[in-house]
């Protein structure tokens, strides 16, 4: 398809499928069952905030991904869960129009930004899209946010709206409260067949067609040193982006994917909940993430591909594995949002038989911008991929790209990359190279074939005596050591080396090791200069809304405990 009739806003990403197969499922709703039992095994969202488990596994199967038994065109999947509540692409398309009306009629402009504090549900679903469909921008809420913070992305952000589930309504009520303006609350649940769903049996408004540049997506990061920035995306950024997943991965209108990371993240915003809207396939989703219960789920919606993070690939090797050939029609598992210790990738593929494509973005990116290739053969360990829908390149300090092999700062250039970051000139110029590159703040380099390998971040790096020391490097070999269930390495004040490197260790639960035999494990595999000179045992790690460590966090983190 010539770019001109690329579809360039969600509104038009739907179209197409309204268009085409107006009957066909888009979501599926899986009960939560089980899920709330009291188990180690069944978590909320923060799921992916726990320190990674254990890699082991014993059963062997292949890693490639074979044909998949996948069901026919236009099944609905009625059987994937009891009672499943289900949302066709031609039902979807009303619903947009019915917030729109729910908008107009509580005095919003196309334009305006509405934001959501909700859990996952077909209801907060269709909310976030139909606010998307007719032009309005959607700010989701991290709900592992501190009051703090999320007083600081209401106020910021200048929304006119806030949405929020009956659980969160009375601790956003007195956050409303303290903003220097009025702002308007509605409550309501998650799930699309509950009576206070607040669409009902409203009519639908047309609306005209959004701008492909309009702001569509205000999604605030995790703010990991200072307070979190506003990324603004276009429509045209996520529709750019939803096709760009979609054509990387393979993916068609017999594909589903279970959705269990949270709407609020860029992750599943832009991978299980756009994606589908560029291909045409689907999404079953449950309340949250169950290791007890996945697979079950994964099943019974008849799901084709997974999109999960590292620590739920750590809950999910600690857990038992379905017997037999039950998992033959998953075709892949998708891992992002942090880095996966190539051990636990490994124990995955070879436990599960299913392969797994690590891929790598930003929220300033639409979620990923490198990806793994499809098929199994080309793809690198301990790489996160070459280039997905757009450029990227290495450079230095005075930001020029520097030849393969040779380490600098990742950069992107192409159609996802955000606008900049909301009200906030200096950061966004900080960002960008003159000519207009994306400033990751990665620390990598490409090898020949075009595969990316990230060391680190910038302001995450140890400079012991004048040499660069990229910690997760530190991490991973502390990893290989049996006892060791998690390690993250930062810099410490040195008064000879201007910075030592300080550990802090997670234990396997009835394993033990000392300073002395890490240290020793250390010097064999990283040499002196590189073993860290302080270690400390802890029961976890301090970990951001998106999982990842906070590195820069864990000086003052160990002095607190």
């Amino acid at each position: 398809m010539s770019e001109d009739l690329l579809p360039r806003t969600v509104r038009a990403l739907l179209e197409v499928q309204t268009t085409a197969r107006p009957e066909a499922l888009y979501a599926l709703a899986l009960d939560a069952g089980d899920a709330n039992a009291q188990s180690p095994s069944s978590v909320t969202d923060a799921a992916f905030l726990k320190p990674p488990q254990g890699c082991e596994g014993t059963a062997h199967a292949s890693a490639s991904m074979g044909p998949a038994n996948l069901r026919t065109e236009g099944d609905a999947g009625e059987s994937a869960a009891p009672n499943p509540v289900s949302i066709s692409f031609a039902a979807l398309s009303h619903y947009c129009g019915q917030v729109a009306t729910l908008f107009k009629g509580q005095g919003l402009q196309p334009g305006d930004t509405v934001s959501l504090v909700m859990p996952n549900g077909l209801n907060t679903l269709r909310l976030l899209l139909g606010a998307m469909h007719g032009g309005w921008c959607v700010n989701p809420v991290n709900l592992l946010s501190s009051p703090e913070q999320m007083r600081y992305v209401l106020e910021h952000g200048d929304c006119k709206l806030v949405i929020a589930s009956s659980d969160w309504a009375e601790r956003v009520q007195a956050v409303l409260a303290t903003l220097t303006r009025p702002v308007g609350l509605l409550v309501c649940s998650p799930d699309m067949d509950a009576d206070d769903s607040l669409l009902g049996s409203l009519q639908p408004t047309p609306m005209p067609e959004p701008q492909a540049e309009a702001m569509a997506l205000l999604m605030y990061t995790s703010g990991t040193t200072g307070v979190p920035k506003g990324v603004v995306l276009t429509q045209s950024n996520l529709a750019a982006n939803a096709m760009a997943i979609s054509a990387e991965h393979r993916l068609g209108a017999r594909d589903r994917v279970l959705a269990v990371l949270p709407l609020y993240h860029i992750n599943a915003f832009a991978v299980t909940m756009l994606a589908p809207l560029a291909h045409g396939g689907s999404l079953a989703m449950p309340p949250k993430f169950s290791a007890a219960r996945f697979w079950q789920q994964a099943l019974q919606a008849q799901c084709t591909w997974i999109n999960v993070v590292p620590t739920m690939i750590s809950y999910l090797l600690e857990g038992t594995a379905p017997k037999g050939e039950s998992l033959g029609h998953i075709r892949f598992c998708r891992s992002a949002s942090a880095a996966l210790p190539p051990a636990h990738l490994q124990a995955f593929e070879q436990r599960f038989g299913i392969g797994v494509i690590e891929t790598m973005g930003l929220t300033e990116t639409v979620a990923p911008s490198f990806s793994n290739p499809y098929e199994p053969t080309l793809r690198k360990l301990g790489s996160v991929g070459q280039a997905s829908g757009c450029e990227a390149c290495v450079i230095d300090a005075q930001l020029h790209p520097v030849p393969d092999g040779t380490t600098g700062e990742i950069a992107i250039r192409g159609p996802q990359v955000m606008q900049g970051y909301y009200k906030n000139p200096e950061a966004t110029r900080a960002s960008f190279t003159p000519n207009g590159w994306l400033r990751t703040g990665d620390l990598g380099h490409r090898d020949t074939d075009g595969f990316f390998f990230v060391t680190g971040r910038i302001k995450e790096l140890i400079i012991k005596g004048g040499e660069n020391i990229a910690p997760r490097e530190i991490d991973e070999v502390l990893l290989r050591h049996p006892s060791v269930l998690d390690a993250a390495a930062t810099g410490m004040p040195d008064a000879h080396y201007g910075q030592e490197i300080m550990v802090c260790i997670v234990l396997r639960e009835d394993c033990a090791a000392d300073a002395v035999a890490l240290r020793a494990f250390c010097h064999e595999h990283l040499g002196r200069y590189k073993t860290p000179k302080v270690f400390h045992f802890v029961q976890d790690l301090p970990r951001g809304p998106s999982g990842k460590v906070q590195r820069l966090k864990l000086l003052d983190w160990v002095a607190q405990a």
